[in-house]
């Protein structure tokens, strides 16, 4: 065997070695892709269960004749959930801010959100985000500036 036949096997081994590494990059790429996106699927999802539990949680404390503060912590609980789901969605920054104020409101002032008025307005507010509107989000906004955040 010659120089110039050696180099051309050795070359033609190296151009469909990198094919096929290539190839395998691609299709890693794309699997990757793919199961970003799943992810990110589970996490919306996840974010709107914990929020329709938010929802049951203000009707069945609006509803109750007693227990008021189990009730009141488990609607705590489940917009803490909600929260951390949000957190993990990507491209959801301002409403996850809006969705993190919620919580806060909740957790600091609970003798103001505990009030009719606040809860339902909170549950207004749940349900148009459910449905994906984005006034739902206006509304919780609403709702946490309408808080005072300097009295109890």
């Amino acid at each position: 065997m010659t120089q110039e036949k050696l180099m051309k096997d050795r070359m033609v081994v190296r151009t469909i070695l990198f094919s096929i590494t290539f190839i395998a990059l691609i299709v890693f790429i794309a699997l990757y892709a793919d199961e970003k996106k799943r992810v990110q699927e589970t996490f919306q999802n996840r974010y709107e269960a914990n929020l329709e539990r938010v929802e049951e949680d203000i009707q069945s404390y609006l509803e109750a004749e007693g227990d008021y503060d189990m009730r009141y912590t488990r609607l705590l609980a489940d917009m803490s959930t909600a929260k951390e789901f949000a957190f993990l969605i990507r491209n959801f920054d301002d409403k996850q801010i809006i969705v993190n104020e919620m919580y806060t409101v909740l957790l600091k002032y609970p003798e103001q959100m505990r009030q009719e008025e606040r809860l339902k307005a909170m549950q207004t507010a749940v349900h148009d985000i459910l449905r994906h509107l984005d006034q739902g989000y206006e509304e919780a906004e609403a709702l946490v500036a309408d808080v005072d955040k300097l009295g109890h």
